[in-house]
């Protein structure tokens, strides 16, 4: 899937583009929808997810299957960290 960072609302110096590739690509991410359909056809998603150099990162973003658009994207609270560690372990 390729990675649509154009006019992005946050700071791309704070979280490389690297960093969100590889936390939307970690194989034990964990990824929730949104309650809501869309009419335009894009799905939204919330993604936990690690780096290859331990950076846990939430990101917010949509895709239409072809592109993922990353909307937000931010290190995980503590919350959502204890969140990642509890799934991470369950699939171990």
């Amino acid at each position: 899937m390729e990675l649509d960072l154009i006019d992005v609302q946050f700071d791309l110096h704070e979280v490389k583009p690297r960093e969100l590739e590889e936390a939307l690509e970690d194989p034990f991410a964990v990824r929730f929808l949104p309650d809501c359909e869309r009419q335009d056809g894009a799905t939204r998603f919330y993604t936990l997810g690690r780096t290859v150099g331990d950076r846990h990162l939430f990101c917010a973003f949509w895709t239409d299957g072809k592109t993922a658009r990353v909307v937000a994207a931010r290190d995980m609270t503590e919350t959502e960290r204890k969140f990642y560690d509890r799934k991470y372990a369950d699939c171990r």
